[in-house]
């Protein structure tokens, strides 16, 4: 079988949404089920604009993983290859409280361990990751062993290729402080060509939450595109020829999920198209937007056309 142009690796979830927005947990009736996990959600988001995409994780051996694996191949497009399972780790379970919509809170069901976090070397497609146009990395994949040493193995085989992503994926509950995470994290910045985080998520990279600061930082890791969300205000892009700002699509947002990865597989398939850097933030900024405006996450990611008519509508060139 041919490589796939991205490989993601990390977490993987059954996730399962309040059907009930603005009501806490104790109130909630019933929930929607679907895939979740960072990662997975942007394989999912750039096999839906049409890039052949696969993601690298691991699941229980019950249901869920079953449901993972199906989900994955025959509602997403995604290749579920390398979906590997573990024998005594069930599969973990994310409950969505969208109360509010726009800042929800997420139960994670990750015990005692999650089997994504169990992947080892020989779990792992080493030739195609080395091999494959894009190769995405949360941060998150840094918390915990044998994931940590696995991924670190697998970005020095790549050899800070072009373009190895590393989303700097800041997610509290996995980490015991900031400063632990930021040593973990920041070593992995010498081994990727792009990076990309949210103010607070530079701030534990490469400690500051100044855009521009953030920015000197990761180019001077050597990173060639540096990626800073700015949340209201859009989203900064720099390299060593320059930075540019782009202002947010407005939206009303009905779930604060989603938004995150809808960007990053946008922003993979422009990479793999060899777009501009201009073309390809527009296009990840609308991504995000259109997200931002629907319940679901990798449900309700959207095609090259729904981007296409987006900024059009909005007098956005495409």
């Amino acid at each position: 079988m041919t490589t796939p142009q991205l490989i993601t690796i990390g977490r993987v979830s059954v996730d399962l949404y309040a059907q009930q927005p603005h009501r806490s947990m104790t109130e909630v009736e019933s929930f929607q089920k679907s895939i979740g996990g960072s990662s997975t959600n942007v394989a999912v988001a750039a096999a839906r604009l049409g890039l052949s995409a696969a993601t690298v994780t691991k699941v229980g051996d019950d249901q869920f993983g079953d449901y993972v694996r199906h989900a994955l191949e025959h509602t997403f497009g995604v290749d579920s290859r390398w979906v590997s399972s573990h024998p005594e780790l069930p599969t973990p379970l994310a409950f969505a409280e969208l109360d509010p919509p726009e800042d929800p809170t997420i139960i994670f069901y990750r015990y005692p361990s999650a089997p994504d976090l169990d992947l080892a070397l020989e779990d792992v497609p080493v030739e195609a990751i080395v091999e494959t146009d894009i190769f995405w990395v949360p941060a998150s994949r840094f918390h915990a062993e044998p994931s940590a040493a696995t991924v670190t193995e697998l970005l020095r085989r790549r050899g800070r290729k072009r373009h190895t992503v590393l989303d700097l994926d800041w997610r509290p509950m996995f980490w015991e402080s900031p400063a632990a995470a930021h040593a973990a994290i920041s070593p992995m910045l010498d081994h990727v060509s792009v990076a990309i985080g949210n103010r607070t998520e530079c701030e534990v990279a490469v400690g500051t939450a100044d855009p521009d600061a953030a920015a000197d930082a990761l180019l001077e890791r050597g990173v060639e595109i540096a990626v800073v969300k700015l949340g209201g205000d859009g989203v900064m892009v720099a390299t060593a020829d320059g930075r540019d700002a782009y202002a947010p699509y407005p939206v009303d947002v009905v779930c604060g999920l989603g938004s995150g990865d809808a960007f990053g597989g946008a922003f993979s398939y422009g990479l793999a198209q060899g777009w501009e850097l201009d073309r390809i933030a527009r296009y990840a900024n609308a991504a995000g937007a259109i997200v931002a405006g629907r319940m679901m996450c990798a449900d309700d990611m959207p095609t090259l056309a729904e981007i296409e008519s987006f900024l059009t509508e909005r007098g956005a060139a495409t």
